[in-house]
């Protein structure tokens, strides 16, 4: 411990000092503009259904005049109570270079521990996570990380839409559903009863990574989700929101429905609803179709992250 700062657990008392931390130490603009939602989401706690081991923890680093020098957030893996993850790093700009960040890991590492993780990742844990990894813009982050010996482990990317006036993302939909319509396939909204149905369809169709995401995108404040469907069956759906109000994601279409257009319909739909909600810009997190995006909204890769991994 430094002597010109301490670190303690942090409490609902500090949210507020913390939120504005991080509007003024996220260095990234699209960051700092979320920095309230990105902190409160990031210290949600797991419906009373949800697994048990999804514990979240927080510190932050104080002056002797109690004022907020940095925090950090971390929790326990949804589906790995072994494996803990770092969520978030900030030190005010003024502070930095004073060992602040690195102390702040560390104990955040030992806190994890003793929630019995053996394996710390600096990585998106969903449905309750603001990045994908370490944004590579933010060197002092990327270089706090190899100090402390965490090893780059994988990249990733997200893709920005950008709802401007005559762009493909905001083409309209009304024809492409009207065709599908034809064919039997109804597109609509997403309600609460539906949520079951949805959680069914994406375990069945792609793994157990979802359903949070999902749940936590149906009547939450400036997110939603649509859904495709014939005959009772969903044919694919497309969330966004349940992370950051900015950001699109997850979708899926069912591999018995490809090449009808439902995707990109779904797609569109969603991006409409953030250009309503006052958003010019989408992220798309943690892309896997590049094609897909480019070519159905005219996406851009415009942020890469690193994601690290350390054996405690």
């Amino acid at each position: 411990m430094d002597a010109e700062f301490a670190i303690r657990e942090l409490t609902e008392d500090d949210v507020p000092a913390v939120v504005t931390l991080c509007a003024g130490a996220l260095d990234l603009p699209e960051d700092a503009a979320e920095a309230a939602e990105i902190v409160l989401r990031l210290r949600e706690r797991p419906a009373p259904e949800s697994p048990a081991q999804h514990r979240t923890l927080g510190y932050v680093a104080l002056d002797p005049e109690g004022l907020v020098l940095g925090t950090v957030l971390c929790s326990i893996a949804q589906r790995d109570p072994s494996v803990g993850h770092i969520d978030l790093i900030a030190v005010r700009p003024d502070a930095r270079r004073r060992g602040i960040g690195r102390a702040l890991i560390v104990r955040a590492e030992a806190g994890l521990a003793g929630l019995g993780a053996a394996e710390v990742l600096i990585a998106g844990n969903s449905p309750y996570y603001a990045w994908p990894g370490i944004d590579v813009r933010y060197t002092p982050a990327v270089c706090t990380a190899m100090a402390l010996g965490y090893e780059q482990d994988r990249t990733a990317w997200n893709m920005t839409a950008h709802l401007v006036a005559g762009s493909r993302a905001l083409r309209e939909t009304a024809t492409a559903e009207k065709r599908l319509a034809d064919g039997g396939v109804t597109v609509r909204s997403a309600v609460r009863d539906d949520i079951p149905r949805l959680i069914d369809f994406a375990t069945r169709n792609f793994g157990g990574d979802w359903p949070g995401e999902i749940t936590d995108s149906i009547g939450r404040d400036r997110a939603g989700c649509h859904i495709a469907e014939r005959d009772g069956e969903i044919l694919g759906f497309a969330a966004y929101g349940s992370s950051r109000p900015s950001w699109f994601g997850p979708m899926g279409t069912a591999s018995t429905a490809e090449g009808l257009g439902i995707g990109g319909v779904l797609l569109r739909r969603c991006l409409a609803d953030q250009r309503a909600h006052g958003h010019e810009r989408v992220e798309i997190g943690w892309v896997g179709p590049l094609p897909f995006y480019s070519g159905a909204a005219g996406a851009r890769i415009e942020r890469v992250f690193f994601l690290y991994r350390k054996q405690l």
